[in-house]
């Protein structure tokens, strides 16, 4: 018997709708790949320091971008370098001593693992302070002085950055902070 145009119309499409269809992954790894060297390239350009959810950093201006250093975060109840930690605030305030000394064995000690390049020699080790709003300035400037007495004398002041404040906000801030430590 003999089949009809329809007939052979139909079994050629159903011999068509049987075939597996083959994914091609080469154009969609070459963008994977593309993307991946994209991200590493633009990756190095962001510095983020260790989120700690205790502290509340003041609110800046700040213009420069935080440099890869040591990190330590003083809150209203402990001092910590790079997350370990140094000293309770509550100890500090009974001692009349201006240096912190287990800081100053910690920094020594950080110090003595990494040899100084000659960029840090000139303008000496960087550290990042990261200090709450509501540490008392007499304990953040014993920190500070405690860190300029181990060598680091290259301090940062971590702050949360503010966009579009204007430069009347700027120094009515400036004011205030320069009220505070008097």
């Amino acid at each position: 018997m003999k089949k009809s145009v329809r007939q052979i119309r139909i079994e050629r499409h159903q011999a068509r709708m049987k075939k597996t269809s083959k994914l091609s992954l080469v154009s969609l790894m070459d963008i994977f790949t593309i993307l991946v060297f994209f991200l590493m390239v633009n990756a190095s350009d962001v510095q983020v320091l260790q989120d700690n959810k205790e502290l509340q950093l003041p609110e800046s201006v700040s213009k420069e971008a935080a440099r890869e250093n040591l990190v330590l975060s003083v809150s209203e109840s402990a001092i910590l370098l790079q997350g370990k930690p140094i000293a309770k605030v509550a100890d500090l305030k009974s001692s009349e001593s201006t240096e912190i000394g287990r800081l100053t064995e910690e920094l020594n000690y950080h110090s003595a693992k990494s040899p100084l390049s000659e960029k840090e020699l000139e303008e000496g080790r960087g550290i990042n302070i990261m200090a709450d709003r509501n540490v008392p300035y007499s304990l953040l400037k014993s920190v500070m002085q405690t860190s300029a007495s181990a060598g680091y004398t290259n301090i940062s002041l971590a702050v949360e950055q503010v966009y579009g404040a204007s430069d009347e906000q700027l120094i009515q801030a400036q004011r205030a902070m320069m009220e505070a430590g008097q």
